[in-house]
């Protein structure tokens, strides 16, 4: 292990609160994800609206991966998915797509559950203006081993342990959710150029140190780590190809060049992103400075 990233609190729709990993000032990106969040579990009072209205993103593939509730996602490409647990929704924004993410119908006004994760990858430059796309993986479709008795390893980008993900990535990209039951342990092979750990609960050890919770542990290249935990344990491990420079980011934007971010907050703000079909408002950009 050579770090160890803190969580910054940030505040989204509703008044639910993420635990932002990535980007960090330490560690802009591991392999290609440049932006790590982490919310839940909460249980969500029937009167709260945790809505995200629809907002744009350039030169990215977000990543949604529940753990626990729903969330339904529509975008500008006339795509309507519910996200469910153990799913993968991958979607490509290349030179410009607009997405919501909503409470169900069959869920608002209800008391619920709420606990996942969204990152973003950045494209490499050569996808970062291809069309945009949208790829949804049904959990039943993930592939998934027990590597040793207690252990169970879901492959949810990439390639790991003889498996391999159906999620096309559009480069280097390792994502794997890993189940521990107590009293066992998991050896992590060095399968990426950078690989990070992240884990919402305390009680596991990496290489013989404990571990705190709701932390990001940066592993050391090259080599083999063993995980152990006393008490049962679930979080994820991601990585991949290291990115050749650090992508500028502002907003919902991602770009090899602040020209393209630029571009896109314009076009943003004079209304030249397609919409979302069904949906009749947008979040409003914050201010941009040149």
């Amino acid at each position: 292990m050579t770090l160890t990233l803190k969580p910054r609190i940030q505040d989204l729709a509703g008044g639910l609160q993420v635990r932002r990993l990535l980007p960090a000032a330490a560690q802009r990106s591991v392999g290609p994800f440049v932006f790590f969040d982490h919310f839940g579990p909460v249980e969500l009072p029937a009167e709260v609206d945790s809505d995200v209205g629809p907002h744009p993103h350039i030169g990215l593939a977000t990543v949604t991966y529940l753990f626990e509730g729903r969330m339904l996602h529509r975008d500008s490409l006339g795509t309507v998915q519910e996200i469910a647990p153990g799913a993968v929704n991958w979607m490509t924004a290349g030179r410009g797509i607009v997405h919501s993410e909503r409470t169900p119908a069959d869920q608002r006004g209800q008391a619920r559950r709420l606990h996942g994760l969204q990152l973003w990858v950045a494209l490499p430059e050569a996808d970062e203006q291809c069309a945009p796309s949208f790829q949804h993986v049904a959990a039943r479709d993930i592939p998934e081993t027990t590597p040793q008795p207690g252990v169970r390893v879901r492959v949810l980008v990439g390639e790991a342990f003889r498996l391999r993900s159906p999620v096309r990535a559009a480069s280097p990209t390792l994502y794997l959710d890993l189940a521990l039951d107590a009293g066992t342990h998991v050896l992590l092979p060095p399968l990426a150029e950078q690989r990070a750990l992240y884990l919402p609960t305390a009680g596991a050890r990496l290489d013989g140190q404990p571990l705190a919770a709701e932390q990001m542990h940066v592993l050391e290249a090259g080599h083999e780590a063993r995980l152990e935990t006393d008490v049962p344990l679930r979080g994820v491990l991601i990585g991949g190809a290291a990115l050749p420079r650090p992508p500028a980011m502002w907003w919902n934007f991602v770009a090899s060049e602040r020209a393209l971010i630029e571009a896109a907050a314009e076009r943003w703000a004079a209304g030249g992103f397609d919409d979302v079909p069904g949906e009749h408002d947008r979040i409003a950009m914050p201010p941009f400075r040149r």
